[in-house]
């Protein structure tokens, strides 16, 4: 297991990566990334050179639409976009691509379940063409005021669901504890009996706040200002900044046989506000291609986590 972090790609952030001691890297692949599907053979042979003089691995391509949006248009670019995605892993030799399964947020889970079928029965079939594995990650995407979420696959009994529709072995999970700390999910339970289809995992963290749950509950601000990621009364941290047992959850995936790296996803406010990053996120993409500039929660999170994985033999 290799320890890196979730990010665009650039010159200074893999130069960043390497001089920390990160030897993984999931790679952005929005059409506003760096690396994305429409990248010619030159520039794409460009960044693949520069990671491998660095002995960085790519775990993971990333991209994370909503497949499922009652927008048609939305849902039909972002279906079109992800076979090029796929396209992308093959020619890079990438063997996952993380994503959301999306979700309608007018319907039920249930009611969406028709749709989720189709559209992953293609995708899922189109990958396997490719030899390519998909990631569905865990993150609810909930919106804290209309209470209404953008992403179905967000616990172990949807996940169930899920892989009974669609049983194949390319189909599987990009783990991420810190959304099940909130949720009241069992993050270590999961990581066992989901353990096959555990292709990738994310390292975040989750800050839980009792004095501003004790005054807002479980559903999260309405009226004072909460910062871009959490409900107010839970925010996303640096691992080491949260309540993510990082040694059992390590300790999990080692003894499940996780043959994947594990890469931080920032998603840390408060690193983010002292380090003066102003970021304006009019989409998923735009978090991913800012936050991953904002070394020092990277840092932090290095600091933590590669003391506890076992260094490679």
């Amino acid at each position: 297991m290799r320890l890196g972090f979730y990010g665009n790609y650039t010159k200074k952030t893999a130069e960043f990566a390497y001089q920390t001691g990160f030897r993984s890297m999931e790679l952005s692949a929005w059409p506003k990334s760096t690396l994305n599907a429409f990248i010619g053979d030159k520039d794409l042979a460009d960044i693949q050179r520069d990671l491998e003089e660095k002995d960085i691995q790519v775990s993971a391509l990333g991209y994370y639409p909503n497949y499922l949006s009652g927008d048609p248009k939305e849902a039909e670019e972002a279906r079109e976009y992800f076979l090029k995605v796929l396209d992308l892993a093959q020619r890079m030799g990438v063997s996952t691509v993380a994503t959301f399964v999306g979700r309608n947020p007018d319907l039920s889970v249930e009611d969406n379940l028709p749709e989720y079928k189709e559209v992953f029965s293609r995708f899922v079939e189109e990958a396997a063409k490719r030899n390519v594995r998909i990631a569905i990650e865990n993150c609810p995407m909930m919106d804290h005021r209309t209470l209404k979420g953008l992403n179905l696959a967000y616990s172990p009994e949807i996940w169930d669901e899920m892989f009974r529709i669609i049983p194949a072995e390319n189909f599987g999970l990009e783990i991420d504890p810190a959304h099940m700390v909130w949720q009241g999910i069992d993050y270590i339970k999961a990581v066992y009996d989901f353990a096959p289809r555990i292709f990738h995992a994310h390292a975040k963290d989750t800050e839980i706040r009792p004095e501003i749950l004790a005054r807002c509950g479980i559903y999260g601000l309405l009226f004072e200002k909460k910062g871009e990621f959490g409900h107010g009364w839970w925010r996303g941290r640096a691992p080491g900044w949260g309540s993510v047992d990082w040694k059992r959850f390590i300790t999990a995936l080692l003894d499940i046989g996780y043959k994947g790296n594990l890469d931080i996803e920032h998603e840390d406010d408060v690193f983010a506000k002292a380090a003066n990053l102003n970021v304006s996120i009019g989409e998923e993409s735009d978090i991913i291609n800012n936050y991953s500039t904002e070394e020092s929660g990277l840092l932090l999170g290095y600091n933590t986590l590669s003391v506890l994985i076992p260094k490679e033999i």
